[in-house]
């Protein structure tokens, strides 16, 4: 007889124990997508999956219901919601300059697959154009629903 091995999905707030966990976790997620601002609100939703969604949204002023919504994916979140999400959760957003002449990239496909599996099967493809500096191929992701 052969052991069934049961998994489940792997749920970051799971893992986020402390303030270090948390800090580490967010500047993972901002060096993977710095300015994706659906992706930082899904991960600024799992910290507060984490500690508290209830206090988050008293301490927003947004609702429950809006803050999971935010959470999936679902619409585009402002500025000034992932603001009050990360205002509340003690953070700050902040600009940091680029060096001239780093590409900028599309979303990165690793992030957005990460946060958009709760949303159905998507089907990924990728196209590699070449780059201006030809060393690094530029990566660009496009989910197309269905199949």
């Amino acid at each position: 007889m052969s052991a069934k091995i049961k998994t489940r999905p792997w749920d970051a707030a799971e893992h986020l124990r402390d303030e270090e966990d948390i800090r580490r976790y967010i500047e993972a997620a901002l060096e993977e997508a710095p300015d994706d601002a659906s992706f930082l609100a899904a991960v600024l939703g799992d910290v507060a999956r984490a500690q508290n969604m209830a206090k988050l949204a008293r301490d927003t002023g947004i609702a429950r219901e809006t803050l999971y919504k935010v959470m999936r994916g679902e619409g585009n979140p402002t500025l000034e919601t992932v603001g009050k999400m990360a205002k509340a959760l003690g953070f700050r957003l902040t600009l940091t300059p680029i060096k001239r002449g780093t590409p900028i990239t599309k979303k990165p496909v690793a992030a957005r697959k990460a946060i958009r599996k709760r949303k159905g099967d998507l089907q990924d493809t990728a196209d590699v154009p070449a780059s201006k500096n030809k060393k690094k191929p530029v990566v660009v992701a496009r989910r197309i629903a269905g199949g």
